[in-house]
């Protein structure tokens, strides 16, 4: 799938889930989808004026004079479920961390330590935001139809901060036998 297409899903999915602002949607993808997306800030509002001139989405007046509220329309739910339906591309990962293991000789064991720790308490921080997360969005959003697609991905964020810090672990392990 292309960038555009993944583009025009996260501003399509956030505009499902109720109309917003090109601010505010551009907050949502930020602050909502961040924990498991990231999306160009340059790209949000050039595909959104693209929406809506293929009438996937329709702007309304917002709630400022001179303001501007977007809405989903029926083609642009179809879209998006076009969208959601295509097979999921991979891109390989650029890991700064994993760059400067596979190259730690040159570091040094200790270096790598430190830069292990601090994947550790890293992940660690990132654990605890997901649980804090996790229980903000079973409060705010109980009894929402998003709630358990929304709750997958934060599940999938613990995990993954789960399994990095075990990996730390082993990591560590490895290193403590190259000194």
């Amino acid at each position: 799938m292309a960038r555009r297409s993944q583009t025009e899903m996260a501003v399509l999915g956030a505009l499902s889930m109720q109309p917003m602002t090109a601010y505010a949607l551009r907050e949502a993808i930020r602050d909502v989808l961040g924990h498991f997306w990231s999306e160009s800030f340059g790209q949000i509002y050039p595909t959104l004026q693209a929406l809506e001139q293929q009438g996937h989405v329709e702007r309304r007046e917002g709630p400022r004079a001179g303001s501007s509220t977007f809405v989903i329309t029926a083609s642009g739910t179809a879209h998006l479920h076009e969208l959601l339906s295509e097979p999921i591309t991979t891109t390989p990962s650029r890991n700064g961390l994993l760059l400067r293991l596979f190259f730690g000789r040159t570091l040094g064991p200790g270096k790598c330590r430190e830069l292990i720790l601090q994947a550790r308490a890293d992940a660690e921080r990132s654990l605890a935001d997901y649980e804090e997360l996790r229980r903000t969005v079973a409060v705010e959003d109980a009894g929402s139809p998003d709630l358990p697609y929304i709750m997958t991905t934060i599940s999938a964020g613990r995990h993954s901060a789960q399994a990095l810090i075990a990996w730390t672990e082993e990591a560590l392990t490895l290193l403590d036998g190259a000194t």
